[in-house]
């Protein structure tokens, strides 16, 4: 399934059912940390949770990044019990992923729903820090008043996620790059418009290569605004190379190293989460362990 597809799914299914100090370029100086996002494993989590988090804790993995919350539940488990699932093996979950969209505010009532509040509250029981959504409905991004609006909702998110002790922020993905409004580009509407203060960047350096975004041309354009950074490598996917897919890293087209680098010096990232969706005939497991004892020798 792809990601995209996915998401959309776990965004209907959930309808269905100050930590951060104020200056954006103080990150640059907290230590970093590195943890995986479970969706590189999704089939061996639904398969098996509690025996794919084992063996992600004993490859030496310390943090994880869940990408599975349906009908207020973690891959099955509620928020205290999966909070004690992660503690019981040494694991912390630092962010986490969840769409919101039109399901979580009411325009009528200019307030979040209780299905978005409830979300919140077990990202804050399960230890987060970030509730991060990875993904902008459609309906945001027909025209740049409608998108500008919506960043003000993007604030408020913020505002509600910082009672909690939390930060609200958002993924990208390649269409962010590839569609204008007004000739602007979706993502500079996006961060132009939302306060570094109440809303992170978590920049996936992978996604958004197939829609013309390289990664340390944001960094530079963007100093100090990408709290969280999405480690990922591409290579073409098919013989016309015009569609990307992921791989191990350091053997695709990003430059990986260089990117989270330059990302730890001036992006102001402190969370490093590694992703692979695509395996080349390897399984996730064994390449999720490969990415970390990548990042590990170059000092992650």
């Amino acid at each position: 399934m792809k990601r995209r597809d996915f998401i959309a799914k776990s965004a209907f299914a959930l309808a269905g059912s100050s930590l951060l100090t104020t200056d954006v370029f103080a990150a640059k100086k907290a230590k970093h940390s590195l943890g995986v996002q479970l969706y590189s494993v999704r089939d061996d989590m639904s398969k098996d949770p509690l025996g794919t988090l084992k063996k992600v804790a004993e490859m030496g993995y310390k943090n994880v990044e869940h990408a599975n919350y349906v009908n207020q539940k973690f891959y099955g488990w509620t928020a205290k019990e999966f909070r004690k699932v992660l503690d019981d093996l040494g694991l912390k979950m630092p962010s986490g992923h969840t769409v919101f969209g039109k399901p979580h505010w009411d325009e009528s009532k200019n307030d979040f729903t209780d299905t978005w509040k409830k979300l919140v509250e077990d990202a804050a029981i399960c230890g987060q820090k970030y509730v991060i959504s990875p993904w902008l409905d459609i309906a945001y991004r027909k025209d740049f008043d409608q998108l500008k609006r919506f960043m003000e909702v993007f604030n408020k998110n913020g505002e509600l996620c910082k009672a909690s002790g939390m930060k609200f922020g958002y993924h990208n993905h390649d269409f962010e790059f590839s569609l204008k409004l007004s000739s602007i580009k979706v993502y500079d509407i996006m961060l132009q418009n939302t306060d570094p203060n109440l809303v992170a960047q978590q920049l996936d350096i992978g996604n958004m290569y197939g829609g013309g975004g390289r990664a340390m041309d944001l960094l530079k354009q963007y100093p100090g605004r990408f709290e969280l950074m999405h480690v990922k490598d591409e290579i073409k996917a098919n013989p016309d190379g015009n569609t990307y897919e992921s791989t191990i890293l350091g053997v695709g087209v990003i430059g990986v190293k260089e990117v989270i680098d330059y990302g730890k010096k001036k992006g102001g990232t402190t969370q490093f989460i590694i992703e692979q969706e695509s395996y080349q005939s390897k399984t996730p497991i064994d390449s999720i362990r490969e990415d970390l004892e990548i990042m590990k020798k170059w000092g992650y």
